[in-house]
């Protein structure tokens, strides 16, 4: 009986083992080796000039349409791109776009100017961008915005749109005509040590902005600009932001919101260990003082040093430019459960902390724990209106909530 057992035992091993080695001598697509397209073998330059379009959307349809995961290869030197548009869906969910070189877009504005967007990833799940640059050249834009001249609105160094599962990694982006890096109605979106080099006098030049996507999460980068380093628009959810330098810019900034009357909120939102050095503001939650139903809740500010910084936190719910549709009206958007923790520096204004909030839905819930900020080796002073909160620890200037 023992040795039927055995017998047994021993057939059933001898079928496993064929059967694994069967599996081995034929892996299935999603476990296969990746492949890798170069853009220079789909005929790119790396010249400055030769428009290198094609070659890129070429690579892209080859990845995509891969059954393997797959590599798109970008080598050293300087590829000039009018624009490329790199949709989903795939057949593969791991797509990597490495870049060693620089792309470049046209000098001249009116090439893609009014094109929204240079470079785009639509409807793709499972996409890293790694390294490399994207150089937006946009100097010939900014200074027909400065000189007031009828100009092109300006396109986007980076769009990335209704995907998930997107890393971007090492990148830097430079000389955008508009904002650097947009992602909008996305879901699991991860940045890190991504570099934004702009002009301070650049206009419109958001470093990343995030609207209407949920759990994003920005680590390890520096932004310098001429917008806001990171903005966060409506419908944003889940959204962490971590060890970032900022400057020049406008600081990081929780809208504008309210600008629709039906509008989706922010929330829960974490900014933290963030350093801003010569922005116009520092931590900033800004509305239209127009109607909404929108919001901004659970939000907390924690670790933040400021250097010279204009507005070092400030709540704006009458933002209205120009004075055009807005002035007597009162913002719709409720602002609640704000925490500001660990934020000290120094102010370039004598008011450093200003909450101007709506008179119609005053904020709430704000709380000021640890703050210590300064104006030239005095102290500086707070400004409240309509806003309700409390304060604890060391809190300088005093509150005034």
């Amino acid at each position: 009986m023992a040795e039927l057992i055995f017998i047994t035992c021993l057939n059933y091993l001898v079928l496993a083992l064929s059967i694994f080695m069967l599996l081995s001598e034929s892996p299935s697509p999603a476990y296969a080796a990746s492949v890798q397209y170069n853009v220079v073998s789909f005929g790119a330059k790396a010249d400055d000039t030769t428009d290198s379009s094609k070659a890129f959307q070429s690579a892209w349809a080859s990845a995509c349409g891969s059954m393997r995961a797959a590599t798109i290869y970008v080598p050293r030197g300087r590829f000039l791109v009018r624009s490329a548009s790199f949709k989903g869906p795939c057949k593969n969910l791991a797509i990597t776009v490495r870049i060693d070189g620089t792309l470049v877009a046209p000098s001249n504005c009116n090439v893609n100017g009014d094109a929204g967007n240079w470079i785009v990833f639509r409807h793709v799940i499972g996409v890293s961008v790694i390294g490399g640059t994207l150089d937006g050249q946009g100097m010939d834009l900014w200074a027909c915005k400065l000189s007031g001249k009828s100009c092109p609105s300006g396109a986007t160094n980076l769009m990335i749109s209704n995907s998930e599962n997107i890393l971007v990694s090492g990148l830097s982006s430079l000389n955008s005509q508009m904002f650097h890096i947009v992602v909008s109605g996305c879901q699991n979106v991860k940045m890190q040590g991504v570099k934004v080099s702009n002009p301070g006098t650049s206009p419109n030049t958001d470093g990343i902005h995030i609207t209407a996507s949920t759990g994003v999460t920005i680590r390890n980068s520096k932004i310098g600009t001429g917008d806001d380093c990171v903005s966060i628009g409506p419908g944003t959810n889940n959204l962490w932001i971590e060890n970032i330098a900022c400057g020049p810019g406008h600081g990081i900034s929780i809208g504008s919101l309210g600008q629709d009357q039906e509008e989706d909120g922010v929330q829960n939102v974490t900014v933290k260990t963030v350093t801003f050095t010569g922005t116009q503001n520092g931590l900033r939650i800004k509305s239209w003082a127009t109607p909404s139903n929108g919001f901004a809740r659970n939000i907390l500010f924690q670790h933040a040093i400021m250097n010279n910084v204009q507005n070092p936190i400030i709540i704006d719910q009458n933002y209205c430019p120009d004075n055009s549709g807005c002035p007597t009206q009162a913002s719709g958007v409720r602002v609640s459960d704000v925490t500001y923790q660990d934020i000290y520096g120094t102010s370039a204004t004598l008011v450093a902390v200003k909450f101007d909030c709506s008179s119609k839905y005053p904020c709430t819930a704000i709380r000021m724990q640890d703050v210590k900020l300064t104006y030239w080796n005095q102290l500086a002073t707070a400004s409240c209106a309509h806003a309700d909160g409390t304060a604890s620890g060391l809190v300088q200037p005093s509150s005034c909530l």
